[in-house]
């Protein structure tokens, strides 16, 4: 199977797993602007979530060659999704889910708030620690924020899930980043990049790249490797939280624990996940080793496991890569808006939000109306078209879900 459809009007071919006429103008723009750069590698592959972003769209694949844009990473660098089935299934969940709620909105710090000094789990991270010195100076001084934040939601879609799939297990889901942190990293070497000299001439200065030897590379390389694992280790804390929170009701729950060489799936029936989607990866393809930029977007390699998630109410799904070179082995992050959080909130009520979020304990208020599922597009059709990049293995659906 082959992308739905190709973009022309571009310095290199742009191929959608989506149907043009339904992807935002200003988005189409902005892949034409990606499309431009003279690093590209071979072609921009286009994710069916996609929808405009800052600088490069939501949902974009980019190989370039001896050249990185920040930009096409995005300001949450490491964000993405874990996700853990534990032992039990749903006829162990009480029937009022509320205390469950509370007990994790206690454990994990969500919204602008964050733990009021460093965990044990927190303290005990001493490689990121050591080095956070040596991050660019934009975060100097905010060590102790840094450490205070890590094993924190944060707010807009991120997420925490008590889900059940098809055979009523029970799934403990997360989606996250690396908070102010990996924001303040981002923000501060795309302004660097937007001065260097040879980004003069891009259809777009917030694309603006840096150059492999150079300083300037080698710093946001180091800065963004670092991001990427508080990222990781924030999922890890999390998970590990809510699950020490949910024993208290739940005594009997268990999780898979991680192997030793990283979190993973490790098979269908007791599985653990933990995944970035705003990413930079050096692999080869199409004959070359390039850097490649998920942006919303997860590693989809043959066998490789990832979890794509819907919105609140609707379905999630784990899935398994299929290895498909022309998506440069990805597929989609979620299922993607269609329209911002001023529109949504202009356009649907607190009582379109609780009717959509029918039989999900969740907040119903005014202060997440911008998630509202209608906001999104419809994941199974988000899937459906990526079928030649990842294959289901499990279908979730949210019991109780926890926003900032």
């Amino acid at each position: 199977m082959s992308p739905v459809a190709t973009l022309g009007a571009a310095a290199h071919p742009i191929w959608l797993w989506t149907r043009p006429e339904e992807v935002e103008s200003a988005a189409l723009d902005q892949l034409r602007n990606v499309a431009s750069l003279p690093y590209i590698h071979h072609h921009v592959a286009v994710m069916p979530d996609v929808h405009l972003g800052y600088g490069a769209t939501v949902g974009s694949v980019i190989a370039l060659r001896d050249a990185v844009s920040p930009a096409a990473v995005g300001v949450d660098i490491g964000c993405g999704m874990a996700a853990a089935r534990t032992n039990l299934t749903a006829a162990d969940l009480p029937d009022d889910l509320g205390p469950l709620r509370a007990a994790l909105e206690a454990a994990v710090p969500v919204g602008m708030t964050s733990h009021r000094e460093p965990t044990a789990r927190a303290r005990r991270q001493d490689d990121l620690w050591s080095t956070f010195g040596a991050l660019h100076p934009r975060v100097a001084g905010r060590l102790a924020r840094a450490m205070n934040q890590l094993g924190t939601l944060g707010s807009g879609n991120h997420f925490l899930e008590v889900c059940l799939d098809t055979d009523d297990a029970v799934w403990i889901m997360l989606h996250s980043g690396s908070r102010n942190v990996g924001k303040e990293l981002a923000e501060g070497h795309i302004r660097v990049a937007k001065q260097l000299e040879h980004n003069a001439g891009l259809a777009d200065r917030d694309l603006a790249v840096f150059l492999a030897g150079t300083p300037e590379m080698a710093a946001y390389r180091h800065d963004l490797d670092w991001a990427q694992t508080y990222a990781r280790r924030n999922r890890d804390l999390m998970l590990a939280a809510a699950v020490e929170a949910l024993r208290g009701p739940l005594p009997g729950l268990r999780v898979p624990t991680p192997p030793a060489d990283g979190p993973h799936a490790r098979d269908r029936d007791f599985a653990l996940v933990n995944c970035h989607h705003n990413y930079v990866a050096e692999e080869h393809h199409f004959g070359a080793d390039v850097l490649v930029t998920r942006k919303g977007a997860i590693s989809a390699r043959e066998g490789e496991y990832g979890i794509i998630p819907g919105s609140m109410g609707t379905r999630s799904y784990l899935v398994r890569g299929r290895g498909n070179p022309d998506s440069f082995h990805s597929a989609s992050h979620g299922a993607g808006r269609t329209m911002s959080r001023n529109r949504a909130r202009r356009t649907f009520t607190v009582d379109d939000l609780a009717a959509q979020t029918r039989g999900v304990e969740c907040r119903k208020d005014a202060g997440v109306l911008d998630e509202i599922p209608a906001a999104y597009k419809d994941i199974d059709t988000v899937l459906a078209r990526q079928s030649d990049l990842v294959e289901i293995v499990a279908q979730l659906h949210a019991v109780l879900c926890v926003k900032g």
